[in-house]
């Protein structure tokens, strides 16, 4: 397919998304995902490294996203690394990248519904959870152009309020900057499994590759959208965090069940501590938004190619949305934010992710210089690293997530097996 084709032909998406649009759907994927979530695993594992595990996060984040951009400007296509892997190494690398993504960011939707309800409700996280999944599938279901707009102002609340803490953080007399120093607790495996946490909150630019089918000019948006997003994501984490450490220290940041609220309150400003908790539900919800809509074009694109069930790769003809694709993750995500915990989530997630980026790394390698090709350097620096945080993860979720991956390639072998006879 190419970028004139004209839209909803052959069940094709229509292309309405600008780069401020894709952009913002960026933001709201990362920024939801992480300041509000991972900063208190994160600190736990690294301690006082807890700002090195977030630049290695930053660096292995940064090189995936370089490597995607300039796939994602050669295969306009929705499903992402799906498609990457599969015209770059073969379909059995594409699958299990695609595999890797459905799951892993299917575990990340149930982990952003839980954080909603845990923040609006908590007497109640599971029922809350379970109506923001289908409140956000119906808002996504009535066209990708309405869910950018409610991403916009989502983005736009959240930047506020974090803006406010850390306004509250530097101005209220109790940061010290010695809190920052780095000692002997930060270990070199704290500090990547903090990094693998922490990765968790920046794989977002995802959603505006996995969009490719419904941007305009996305040889052109999707190069300049991804790096934007990106960077804009690194200066407001990297604020934030350095904020929050220098109010509550590794120490109490690591015990923290709401850091952010913590932070204000001990910074002298506890007036503040229900906007912070509004901005995180607010946050929780725009990210479970974007992840939605990011799992369902994997998932129609796999459905296209007939590894998970054709009837999911339908395209409504009114709203030029997988109508199928989106109502099917948003039963399952429903299902799983009824019955699971949010913090096994996390570590799944994140484990799955960065399988599905190590191919996206590899994919990169192969490009040639004629498709414009990122210096080798960087896909080499993305794939190394993927696999160094995946398995620096917490055990359990290295033991789950990979054999949820051999599942996978598993199923994969018997249809290919079936196929041929």
């Amino acid at each position: 397919m190419n970028a004139t084709t004209p839209a909803g032909a052959n069940g094709e998406l229509k292309r309405r998304l600008g780069v401020f649009d894709a952009v913002t759907i960026g933001l709201g994927s990362m920024i939801g995902a992480g300041i509000f979530a991972a900063l208190a695993p994160a600190a736990g594992a690294a301690g006082s490294g807890l700002l090195l595990g977030l630049a290695v996060a930053a660096v292995v984040a940064y090189c995936n996203a370089t490597s995607s951009a300039r796939l994602a400007a050669c295969y306009p296509a929705s499903g992402g690394t799906y498609v990457y892997g599969r015209e770059r190494l073969g379909a059995f690398w594409g699958y299990l990248a695609g595999w890797g993504f459905v799951i892993g960011k299917t575990a990340s939707c149930a982990a952003m519904a839980l954080t909603v309800g845990s923040y609006v409700w908590p007497g109640q996280a599971h029922a809350v959870a379970v109506a923001a999944v289908v409140a956000l599938t119906a808002v996504n279901y009535a066209g990708v152009q309405k869910s950018a707009w409610f991403t916009r102002a989502v983005v736009a609340f959240v930047l506020a309020v974090l803006a406010a803490v850390l306004t509250a953080c530097l101005t209220g007399g109790t940061a010290q900057a010695v809190r920052l120093d780095i000692g002997a607790d930060a270990t070199a495996g704290g500090v990547l499994q903090a990094a693998g946490l922490l990765f968790f909150a920046f794989a977002g630019y995802a959603r505006i590759a996995t969009l490719g089918e419904e941007v305009r000019d996305p040889e052109r948006t999707i190069p300049r959208a991804i790096p934007l997003a990106l960077g804009i994501t690194l200066v407001v984490y990297g604020a934030v965090a350095v904020a929050v450490l220098a109010v509550l220290g590794p120490g109490r940041l690591a015990e923290a069940t709401a850091p952010l609220a913590d932070a204000v309150r001990a910074a002298g400003a506890p007036g503040l501590a229900p906007v912070v908790r509004a901005g995180a539900a607010v946050a929780a919800l725009g990210s479970l938004l974007a992840l939605i809509l990011g799992v369902s074009r994997t998932t129609l694109a796999m459905a296209r190619d007939r590894h998970l069930p054709p009837a999911l790769a339908a395209v409504h003809p009114r709203f030029h949305v997988p109508h199928r694709a989106e109502l099917a993750v948003g039963t399952v995500v429903a299902v799983l934010a009824a019955t699971t915990d949010v913090r096994a989530a996390i570590g799944f997630s994140s484990f799955g992710v960065l399988a599905y980026y190590a191919i996206a790394n590899a994919a990169a390698l192969t490009l040639t210089a004629a498709e414009r090709r990122p210096p080798r350097l960087v896909p080499v620096v993305g794939l190394a690293g993927c696999a160094t945080l995946a398995f620096a993860l917490p055990w359990t979720s290295v033991v789950s997530g990979a054999a949820v991956l051999a599942v996978g390639a598993a199923a994969y072998g018997v249809r290919a097996a079936v196929t041929r006879t």
